[in-house]
Order: structure tokens, then sequence, then C-alpha cells
């Protein structure tokens, strides 16, 4: 069966890597100014592969990225906590930080930042880092306070981002240095408090108005019952997602995300508050990737979940400057004969009869309504879905928009002409019908060479 949302181009051999740079043309150009907050743990610096990321995060500031990064310490702290024969305490998911733990942040964070300093100031002649200068600055960025006591608990130095100092960040960033946040903060007094790294990536994101923060996380992104990856959840649906049980029910389908760490709940809730105080975007991207953080960046579909505070995927109304995109997703068809070839004149002056979804800025499906009021029927036409994107249920939800927009309009019944994609349009309600039965000036331009059978939707009340 020849399906009509689905767009192949066999027309020339493709370099695979020549595609790659074309797509990523766009983001570099996009990205090049704005300011990423990166937020990573201490298992990422601990893993062998950590100069990889590194070399990722470098080739950002190479392209213009204004960079901050947050990084957590948990498994180093652990560590020395271990040799001094003690461990972190934890309360209703809160650490307790009490003064050898403290000196065992203190010691971890100072490690791992002299550890990240040095990758980043390799610049040997084989490595991806050669003529490479990267500086890197690091200080008391954060004002902290105590959580204080609990329920009767004390949390000791255990504290929560109070302020953040936007202004000598600023400072840092336009000098053009990358600049590197622990998970500590500083009072007034002179206190030192251990804080979440989540906490600290969210307020410093707030506080510069960062473009974008990215969480790399030891999960991979948010899944769904069947184990797939959710591309994008809204701000206002975190806390309803982590309040769900931990499991679906058995008789409830795929596409529920489930199964959330405490770490990865930290970072879904720190990024939905960013959004909801202006950061456009949050990233949640399994580091265990090679090249994950390049491949959310630089292509249109990523490789995490993206927490935006409304749907970055999007049903219009097409628009004069949409034509470019919209011809470029029927050409295949048309080469094929599936559908009618339209100049670009033509379609110029009836792009208001199209509507489209729009992906990142990509048209990548697109469908037609012409209406003919005297007769009450609509026709259905140039239903097209990129072939990269024929997942999702594209082509059903443009159908259910068109009828529903026909129906506002008074028209009762849709028809469709058709040469190769008949069977899909009757697993959707369309029967065939005879020509006789199309409006009179659709009989007059009937194309009796293609003889296209045709189709018609009963739209009901």
């Amino acid at each position: 069966m020849t399906d009509p949302t689905q767009v192949q181009d066999h027309s020339r051999a493709r370099d695979p890597f020549v595609d790659w740079v074309r797509q990523a043309t766009p983001y570099i150009h996009a990205h090049r100014g704005r300011t990423f907050v990166i937020c990573f743990g201490g298992e990422a610096v601990a893993d062998p592969g950590f100069a990889h990321l590194i070399h990722d995060i470098a080739l950002l500031h190479g392209l213009g990225v204004r960079v901050i990064l947050v990084h957590g310490a948990r498994p180093q702290i652990e560590a020395r906590l271990r040799e001094r024969h003690s461990e972190l305490r934890y309360v209703n998911g809160l650490r307790i930080t009490d003064g050898t733990a403290l000196a065992c942040v203190k010691e971890a964070a100072g490690v791992v930042r002299v550890e990240i300093e040095a990758l980043l100031s390799m610049g040997l002649a084989d490595s991806p880092m050669a003529g490479v200068r990267i500086p890197v600055v690091s200080g008391n960025f954060v004002t902290a306070r105590p959580i204080g006591v609990l329920d009767g608990v004390d949390y000791r130095q255990t504290g929560v981002v109070r302020r953040v100092d936007r202004q000598s960040l600023m400072q840092r960033l336009d000098a053009g240095a990358v600049v590197l946040m622990p998970p500590l903060g500083y009072s007034p007094t002179g206190e030192v408090f251990n804080l979440s790294a989540a906490d600290v990536a969210r307020s410093a994101a707030i506080a510069l108005k960062a473009d974008k923060l990215i969480f790399l996380t030891e999960e991979p992104g948010v899944r769904d019952a069947a184990g797939a990856l959710v591309s994008n959840v809204l701000s206002g649906e975190v806390e309803s997602l982590l309040a769900a049980p931990p499991g679906p029910a058995p008789h409830e389908a795929a596409g529920r995300p489930v199964g959330f760490t405490e770490d990865l709940a930290q970072a879904l809730r720190a990024g939905a508050d960013a959004c909801i105080h202006g950061v456009q975007r949050v990233h949640l991207i399994d580091r265990h990737r090679d090249g994950a953080l390049l491949r959310e960046l630089y292509t249109r579909d990523g490789s995490g979940t993206l927490i935006t505070g409304q749907s970055y995927e999007g049903l219009r109304p097409a628009r004069a400057e949409d034509v470019t995109g919209v011809l470029e997703l029927l050409r295949p068809l048309e080469e094929r004969g599936v559908l009618v070839r339209r100049s670009r004149e033509r379609l110029e002056s009836e792009i208001d009869r199209f509507f489209l979804m729009e992906r990142d800025g990509l048209v990548i499906a697109c469908a037609a309504l012409y209406p003919y009021p005297d007769q009450g029927m609509g026709e259905l036409a140039s239903v097209a879905v990129h072939a990269d994107y024929r997942g999702g249920r594209r082509g059903d939800k443009l159908l259910e928009h068109i009828q529903t927009i026909a129906r506002t309009r008074g028209l009762r019944r849709l028809f469709v002409l058709t040469t190769q994609t008949a069977h899909w349009f009757q697993e959707r309600g369309f029967v065939p019908a005879p020509r006789e039965s199309l409006p009179p000036e659709k009989q007059v331009l009937y194309n009796e060479r293609r003889n296209s059978l045709v189709f018609i939707n009963d739209l009901g009340a």
C-alpha cells in the first residue's frame, strides 16, 4: 500500500557527512553568541570517556557558544567519606552535611575542578584540542543559605541557592571564558554550603536568562512504558509525571513516561522551573552516549528529552513565507506522480488553503482544504509528511484538523482524488464514489489522463 504521507527521494546518492553538515549549519548560526548552562554529575567526571565530553564542550566554545559548566561530585565525595569510615546521610531525599561531610565536599569539588580545567587546557597536536586555548574561571558566584531544620531534622551545611552573581558571570563570559561552577555556595558570614548541582544550574540559567539549560543525565532521558524516548515534555506536565505511579497498569497504552530516579526527577523539576522563569529550552541528554550533546544541539531531532513551555512541533495555517518549505515537501511526491505538480506561482496564490506541521522551523507535513460551499463539500489535497517524520500519526492529525476546519465552515463532506493512495484514505473512513458526485466545477477540471479515483468522507454532525 502506498501511503501519501511518505516522502522519499532516491534521485541521487547522498553523503551522510555532507547531509549532517548542511543540517547543522542553521544551528551553528543560531547558537553562536548564545548562553548555555551545562550540568553533569561527578559520575561523568569519573568516567574514562569524560575527555570526549570535554572535547565536545570545547567545540561548542569554538563555535561561539557561551558556556557555563555546573558539575556535581557525589561519587568523589562518597569515596572520601568511605576513607574516613563515614557516609552521607539522607532524610526525605535531602542530604545532611555535617563537618566531616563538608570537608569531603570541599576536597572533592576542588579535585573535580582541577580535572576539568586540565582537560580544557589540553593542546596536544594529535588531540581534538590541538591549537585550542580556552580560559576557565571559577569563583564565589553563588550566595547560599542553609536549608535549616525541617520536621525536626537539622540539615547542617546543606544549603539552597539564594542568589547568583549575574554581573560577575557575564563579565567572564564576555571575556571569552568558560565558567566552572561547583556545587558549593557561600553565605555573607563566610559559611560554605553543600548544594545540589541541579539547583545551581537552574539558578544560574534563570539569572543569566540562558538560552538553554542542559542536563547530562545518568539515565537515557524520559522513557515511555514501551521504553521509547519521550522527545518533548511540557513544563506544565512535569509535576503530574513525577506524581504518577512508577509503572503503568497492564491496560494502559505505551507512551506514558515512567520510571524516574531521584537525579532524573531533580533535573525534571529544575528544568520545568527554569522554563517557567524564562529559559526557553531545557535538554535532558544521556551522557553515556558518545556525541549525544552535539547530536542534541546540532540536529533537528536531537538525542534526548526537551522540556519547553509549549510544544516545539506545532500545527498551524500556512503563510506566504512557507511556500519554499511546502514546495520542498511536495516535490518528491510530485516526481513520483502521487500528486499533481504545482508551480511556485500557483502555490503562492493558494497558500492560504494549506495547513502544516512545523518542527523547529522545518515544514514536516502539510495538507490543503479547497472548499466548495455551494455543494457543502471540500477537497482534501496535497497530504504529505516528510520521510523522516512518518511516526507520531502526523498524517492522521492533519486529516483530523482538516475535518475540524471543514465542519466549522459548514461543509458536510470531504472528497479526495487519488491515483496511488486509495487504501490509506479508505482506512480512515473515505468511501469510493462516482466522478459525478464531485462539485460541477471540479468535474470540469477532472484530468482524464490521470484517471484519479474519487473518495468521499461524510463529516457527520
